[in-house]
């Protein structure tokens, strides 16, 4: 899976938010904004990648237990889908 190319992640007054291009642009309506977390998962995603390969990223970046990682990825991939974000 991996983010449409529709999407790009801007860095805006230090905030993360995700801005439409190209065809994106026709069906987006609204704002997502990310978080420090959100963003390094939002760049892996950029490239076709698991939620496997998500774990050991996040694993290896931050100081978080394997559970409560896993159980965020699985929310950020759930809200994704729901955006229509990505594209499998």
């Amino acid at each position: 899976m991996k983010i449409k190319e529709d999407y790009l992640l801007r860095n805006v007054a230090g905030s993360h938010i995700v801005v439409p291009v190209g065809e994106g642009n026709l069906d987006f309506s609204g704002v997502i904004t990310l978080n420090d977390v959100g963003a390094f998962l939002w760049e892996r995603l950029q490239s076709d990648t698991t939620p496997e390969e998500l774990l050991s990223a996040l694993l290896a970046e931050y100081d978080v237990k394997s559970d409560v990682a896993k159980k965020d990825i699985d929310d950020f991939i759930v809200k994704l889908k729901g955006a229509d974000l990505l594209a499998d």
